[in-house]
């Protein structure tokens, strides 16, 4: 089938979930509406602490709206693309996988698109918004490099998380109820990456920081923007590497999706 083809194929689909959703359009109105507040509430919870503190982490106010303006737009994008990934669960637990399967089509790009949740637009439009006005209000020296990281940056972002939601809802393979393991990194990685990694101290910020890759979301990116040395001593060149570590993040993701299909064996084995 052609690339042209097979993208007109998942644009239909999407397009049908679309119209399903807005039909009933009061009900679709507060949805995303919901989603909406819920995401505004993520940023203010920030800003509670930050009033009662008087600083997060040894950064002041418009550098931590700068992180979790960035987190909120990686975070939401990455949930609208990849987010309903997470039903795979549903799909082997009653062998309707088995359908995407004997089609010649990618079948994590079907799960996604026959489960696309429009009202999350709401939300990943609010977070893109919350992302420009934090630029505009942050101390940053333009450069080119500085033009060029503050759009891939959120891009590169998006990746991690939507990478993120593949590799958790792939344990389903071999873990049906591995929902809440799933959601401790992605959920949890979203209310990690809102605050500076500052805040995190001892083995546990090392390993979510550095280890699973969570300070390359809003952390280090920020500090590029910023031209603010890390407190925590990491070089300043790997304050530009968000784009490497979403690469590294999807190759990873779309490897484990792969073991897992092959793994998979149907409801009736």
């Amino acid at each position: 089938m052609a690339e042209s083809g097979v993208v007109a194929v998942y644009a239909r689909v999407v397009g049908a979930q679309i119209r399903s959703q807005v039909q009933y359009r009061g009900s679709f109105l507060l949805e995303v509406f919901g989603s909406m507040v819920t995401n505004a509430l993520d940023v203010a919870t920030v800003f509670v602490l930050f009033s009662v503190t008087g600083g997060l982490g040894g950064f002041g106010g418009t550098e931590v709206l700068l992180m979790a303006a960035l987190s909120a737009v990686c975070f939401s994008w990455g949930d609208l693309v990849m987010g309903n990934s997470e039903r795979l669960r549903e799909y082997v637990r009653t062998g309707m996988f088995d359908s995407l399967l004997l089609r010649p089509l990618s079948s994590l790009a079907q799960l996604t698109a026959i489960t696309f949740a429009l009202r999350r637009v709401g939300r990943a439009v609010q977070g893109l918004v919350l992302y420009v006005i934090a630029l505009l209000l942050a101390d940053i020296d333009w450069t080119v490099g500085r033009v060029v990281l503050a759009v891939l940056a959120p891009i590169a972002g998006t990746v991690f998380f939507a990478s993120l939601f593949v590799a958790g809802a792939t344990v389903a393979f071999w873990w049906i109820e591995s929902g809440e393991v799933a959601n401790a990194f992605t959920y949890g990685g979203r209310d990690f990456t809102s605050y500076p990694s500052t805040m995190y101290g001892g083995w546990f910020g090392d390993l979510f920081t550095l280890g699973i890759g969570f300070g390359f979301v809003a952390y280090y990116p920020s500090l590029a923007l910023l031209d603010h040395p890390d407190p925590m001593g990491v070089p300043s060149w790997l304050h530009w590497c968000s784009p490497v570590v979403a690469l590294i993040a999807a190759s990873l993701a779309a490897l484990f999706w792969r073991v897992g299909v092959r793994h998979y064996r149907s409801t009736g084995s």
